[in-house]
């Protein structure tokens, strides 16, 4: 009787756990497919997501790319002007058949090449004949080759600063040239270049992980750490262009190739999706492009898209275990209320499979972990290069301001040196004639000239060294004066009236003292620029205390025009100027709001109700160091 009972019992068992198994097969089909048709849906938009996180982390060495090609690019622009100043070229170009002075100019070129890290330097008559370079020892010397069909000889020749990049005809090697016209008392009597070289710069991409190329107005790869991309293009090229390049023989005309390539926009972001057929296969890239205007430059970052495809893959491949994992979850707990022993026996099996894969994911959160902490460490040494650039535009702005001032300078120093010749041939004939009370007033005398020009030298020493990132307190008032000596020659040549503000106890701000003073100095010379041509000009300096606020503000008002709506909103932008050409990068403003900022101070300019523009240095006030405060 009792087995007649058992065997009826599972008799009565086994349709509902047929009907159980049914249901749990239905169930996981219909998750299956319900996984497949998500995973179809949600992996295009995974893929875009990623794409613009590939183009997000690599935006930042796209930026400092820039930089560094901007920032080589201006510090070369400087320097035909400041050679074309030596007089021993002018006497070159008026005697180029001078044995004894044409060997002593290609040393001299030589040697400034060499201390100024550039390419070549070589001097050309108005012919475009190079009578003397740099590289006249080598065997590809250009001392008597003509480059009368560059354009930046003939742009130098009318006068302006010539730019061209090219492939140099001479060296075969691709080159940035600037050059600046040569005068004397008759006008230009010839062309002195510079070239450099950004090879270095190739070098440095191919370590990024990303391809960066730089293209021209004409859409020709002109840089690039692809060395099989080198003069190839991306788009298509006008007749006249290839007509231009021929006759300045800019690039080798066999070797303008197109690329296949075809591109997309990426949607949701300022990248598109470019794809370039190769001999050796597809690639396709997330790009996005800087620009360097003055050089007419296109800098572009192309970052394979394959990592975001793995991983869009990943995750839905994670998305994928963890709904199976909640599927096998309920599961195992359907068939566990038949069975107490079995249930048992299932959840050690469980938690034997679900420790491998806490253990796998733990092994895959420490690689991500890894990961990240690499791109930080990326992240702080690329803000580092950054700062480094800063600080080398900060001194550069420096020295343009000293460039400036250099005349006024030379007249401020000659001034003084001709009183002190003078002095001293009447303290010669006094000391003959036996009056030494007005020959020791004439030695005083020559002793102040001397503490004059001491201090002159001390201010531009102190202005042109590099300045420390440090910050601290400094004294305003001992900044405005150092300032105002700094810039007292070119105040005296411009016949400005300079109204300080009142004396009174020093206010200590927090900023750096020698960064400080080259705001100020900035300022000073773009109000004496704008005031060109005033008949009074005249700056006026006012400093309002705000014990409230914690702040201090440095007004400083000149008389000139004023700014007009678009300058007032683009005046602390690289770059940007309202001077005439040749008389400003547009730089000084936008360093000076820079260094500020670095003070968690702020630089603000507006116009003045009365006439002329008004700079406003806001910083916070601060206790003097405790030195000074303990007396």
């Amino acid at each position: 009787m009792i087995d007649a009972a058992d065997e009826a019992m599972t008799d009565r068992r086994q349709p509902r756990a047929l009907t159980g198994r049914w249901s749990t097969g239905a169930v996981v089909r219909m998750v299956l497919i319900g996984l497949c048709l998500g995973a179809m849906l949600a992996y295009p938009r995974l893929e875009r997501a990623y794409e613009v996180q590939i183009g997000d982390r690599d935006r930042a060495t796209l930026e400092l790319a820039t930089q560094n090609l901007r920032g080589a690019l201006n510090r070369a622009a400087v320097l035909p002007p400041l050679l074309a100043e030596r007089p021993i070229l002018a006497r070159v170009l008026r005697d180029p058949t001078n044995a004894g002075l044409l060997p002593f100019v290609n040393e001299q070129l030589r040697q400034t090449a060499l201390s100024l890290d550039v390419s070549d330097i070589y001097l050309m008559d108005r012919t475009g004949l190079t009578i003397a370079a740099s590289s006249y020892r080598t065997e590809r010397s250009f001392v008597g080759r003509n480059f009368a069909y560059r354009p930046y000889f003939t742009d130098a020749l009318d006068g302006g600063i010539g730019r061209f990049h090219a492939l140099g005809t001479t060296s075969g090697e691709r080159g940035y040239f600037f050059a600046a016209p040569v005068s004397d008392e008759r006008g230009i009597i010839g062309v002195v270049a510079v070239k450099i070289t950004l090879d270095a710069f190739e070098a440095t991409w191919a370590e990024s992980g990303a391809t960066i190329i730089v293209q021209d107005m004409s859409n020709v790869i002109f840089l690039s750490d692809r060395a099989d991309w080198h003069f190839r293009t991306l788009g298509p090229m006008v007749e006249a262009a290839l007509e231009t390049i021929a006759q300045t023989r800019q690039y080798p005309i066999t070797a303008l190739r197109p690329l296949a390539a075809h591109s997309r926009p990426l949607g949701g972001a300022n990248y598109q999706i470019l794809t370039i057929d190769d001999p050796g296969g597809r690639a396709v890239y997330v790009m996005q492009t800087g620009l360097i205007a003055a050089a007419g430059w296109r800098v572009s970052i192309l970052s394979p898209i394959a990592p975001a495809r793995a991983q869009a893959l990943t995750s839905l491949a994670i998305a994928a275990l963890i709904a199976l994992f909640g599927l096998m979850v309920s599961a195992v707990i359907g068939q566990r209320r038949a069975q107490l022993e079995q249930q048992l026996a299932t959840r050690a099996d469980e938690q034997t499979r679900l420790e491998a894969r806490v253990r796998g994911r733990t092994a895959e959160l420490d690689a991500a972990n890894r990961l990240l902490r690499h791109e930080i460490d990326e992240r702080v040494r690329t803000e580092a290069q950054l700062r480094r650039t800063q600080t080398e535009l900060i001194q550069a702005g420096k020295l343009a301001a000293l460039g400036q001032m250099s005349a006024a300078l030379s007249h401020e120093f000659n001034q003084p040196l001709a009183a002190m010749k003078a002095y001293a041939e009447n303290t010669a004939t006094f000391l003959e004639r036996g009056r030494m009370d007005e020959a020791r007033e004439n030695i005083r005398l020559i002793s102040a000239m001397a503490d004059k020009m001491a201090s002159i030298s001390r201010h531009l020493r102190n202005f042109a060294r590099r300045p420390q990132d440090k910050t601290g307190p400094v004294p305003i008032h001992a900044v405005i004066a150092d300032a105002l000596d700094l810039m007292a020659p070119r105040l005296d040549k411009s016949a400005a009236r300079v109204i300080p503000p009142p004396p009174g106890n020093e206010i200590w701000v927090t900023g750096g003292r020698v960064r400080l003073q080259q705001v100020i100095v900035n300022l000073i010379g773009n109000a004496l620029d704008a005031m060109d041509g005033t008949a009074r000009p005249t700056i006026t300096l006012t400093l309002t205390v705000m014990p409230q606020t914690g702040r201090c503000q440095l007004a400083l008002r000149d008389t000139g025009p004023g700014l007009s709506q678009d300058a007032l909103s683009q005046a602390f932008d690289p770059f940007f100027t309202t001077k005439a050409p040749g008389k400003g990068l547009g730089l000084g403003l936008s360093i000076s709001y820079n260094i500020v900022r670095d003070f968690n101070g702020r630089l603000m300019v507006a116009n003045h109700p009365d006439g002329g523009a008004v700079f406003t240095v806001d910083l916070e006030l601060t206790t003097p160091p405790a030195e000074i405060a303990a007396p």
